[in-house]
C-alpha cells in the first residue's frame, strides 16, 4: 500500500485516488491477528508506527482520496477509511474499532481520527465497547459523507471525485494542507491558510481560474 500510494501521489496523470475493498463483503476487516499475536513491546510499537506513517501518506497527500466503503470497515480497515479525505459507504457497511476485545487499543491513529470525526463522547463509547455502527448512524455522526446502495457505491465515489478533479489541483492540495493544519499540534491553521492563499496567487491555476471567470467560461486548470 505504501508503494501504491506513493506512486499515485507522484504520478502527474493521477488526479485523485479511490480506495475500496474487493467484492461486496468488506472494505477491510482489520489486521490478521495471527501476524502479531506474539509481538514484543518493540515490535508492537513499530507495527503501530508503520501503520500511522502509511495512513499519514494518504491524509497528508496532495491528491484527494476517497474511501468507497463496501461492507465491513473494522479496526485497521476503519483507520484506513478515516485517513482518506472523504468517505462514501454502501448501505450494508458496518464500522467499528473492536481492538479492545483483544485487550489492545487501536494503533493506526484510530483513537485520534475517530474523535476528530465524530467527537469525544461517541468515539469513547465505540472504542471502549468495541461495538459496531451501521451506515445510517455513521452518516448521521459525520463519519461518512454519503450512504448509497451497493450498486451505486463506485459510481457515486467516481462522480464525487470527478467534481473535485474538475477544480484546481493546486488549490485542492492547499485546502487539504489547511484543514490538516487545524488538527496538527504546533501548527496554526489560520497562518497556514494565509500562506496557502498567497501561494495560490502565483500558480497557473489561479491565472486560468480568474481568466475563465472574467471570460465567462469553464476553467481548464493545468495543475501548475
Amino acid at each position: 500500500m505504501e508503494d501504491i500510494i506513493t506512486n499515485a501521489q507522484n504520478d502527474a496523470e493521477v488526479k485523485g485516488i479511490i480506495i475500496t475493498g474487493a467484492g461486496e463483503k468488506a472494505f477491510a476487516a482489520g489486521a490478521d491477528i495471527k501476524e502479531f499475536a506474539d509481538f514484543n513491546l518493540a515490535e508492537a510499537k513499530q507495527l503501530a508506527a508503520n501503520g500511522q506513517r502509511i495512513f499519514s501518506l494518504i491524509e497528508e497527500g496532495k491528491k484527494p482520496t476517497i474511501a468507497a466503503i463496501n461492507g465491513f470497515a473494522l479496526g485497521g480497515g476503519l483507520e484506513l477509511a478515516m485517513a482518506c479525505h472523504l468517505r462514501v459507504a454502501s448501505d450494508n457497511a458496518r464500522f467499528g474499532q473492536p481492538e479492545i476485545t483483544l485487550g489492545v487499543t487501536p494503533g493506526y491513529a484510530g483513537t485520534q481520527r475517530l474523535t476528530q470525526l465524530i467527537g469525544k463522547s461517541k468515539s469513547v463509547e465505540l472504542l471502549l465497547t468495541g461495538g459496531m455502527i451501521k451506515a445510517d448512524e455513521a452518516v448521521r455522526l459525520g463519519l461518512v459523507n454519503y450512504v448509497v446502495s451497493q450498486a451505486e457505491l463506485m459510481p457515486t465515489a467516481e462522480q464525487l471525485m470527478a467534481k473535485i478533479t474538475r477544480q484546481s489541483p493546486m488549490a485542492a492540495a492547499a485546502v487539504i494542507a489547511c484543514v490538516n493544519a487545524y488538527y496538527t499540534d504546533g501548527e496554526n491553521g489560520f497562518e497556514t491558510e494565509i500562506e496557502e492563499f498567497g501561494k495560490c496567487f502565483v500558480t497557473e491555476d489561479f491565472k486560468e481560474g480568474t481568466a475563465a471567470f472574467l471570460e465567462k467560461r469553464k476553467p481548464n486548470f493545468p495543475g501548475k
